[in-house]
């Protein structure tokens, strides 16, 4: 799993002025170095489809958010990244955690948030990536990917 305060780290160094985030089993870990940064302002909405909304508020106001959602919380909130990415044009940022990633490449788990989390992205034109196995060098690649990327993108954790 990778450290808080290195993530926290990667996504200052990449400019993110906020992350909208919402936290679960993975990512909760992230909370008190998400919280003590100077560098970037923690917003805590109650849903997915909120989270980015917010991030399309705070992308037309000129910050550049960052949204940290799990796979569950991204298909709730498709309705709101059609609208944000596709009708508003905005380059939304997203990390998105893929839970039980490990456990379904191995058939370990009926779980089928992996089956439907990267054919969804494709529905929606979404361009993504998936990372597995996440190395603090392999994650800050990543979110260079991000940056570099001027238009929508989302970061695939698996879990």
């Amino acid at each position: 799993m990778l450290d808080a305060a290195q993530a926290v780290r990667h996504f200052e160094d990449a400019g993110f002025t906020h992350a909208v985030w919402i936290p679960d089993s993975y990512f909760g870990h992230w909370e008190s170095a998400l919280a003590s940064s100077a560098k970037l302002r923690l917003i805590r909405p109650c849903r997915e489809g909120e989270a980015i909304a917010i991030a399309g508020g705070l992308m037309l106001g000129g910050a550049k958010p960052l949204v940290i959602i799990q796979c569950t919380g991204l298909f709730e909130a498709g309705d709101a990244l059609r609208n944000i990415v596709h009708d508003l044009k905005l380059p939304l940022k997203l990390i998105v955690g893929i839970r039980s990633y490990t456990a379904h490449l191995a058939g370990k788990t009926a779980d089928n948030c992996p089956t439907f989390t990267e054919p969804l992205l494709r529905a929606w034109h979404m361009p993504f990536s998936l990372l597995a196995g996440t190395t603090d060098a392999s994650f800050a690649t990543r979110i260079r990917d991000l940056i570099d990327n001027a238009g929508p993108y989302a970061l695939l954790l698996g879990e």
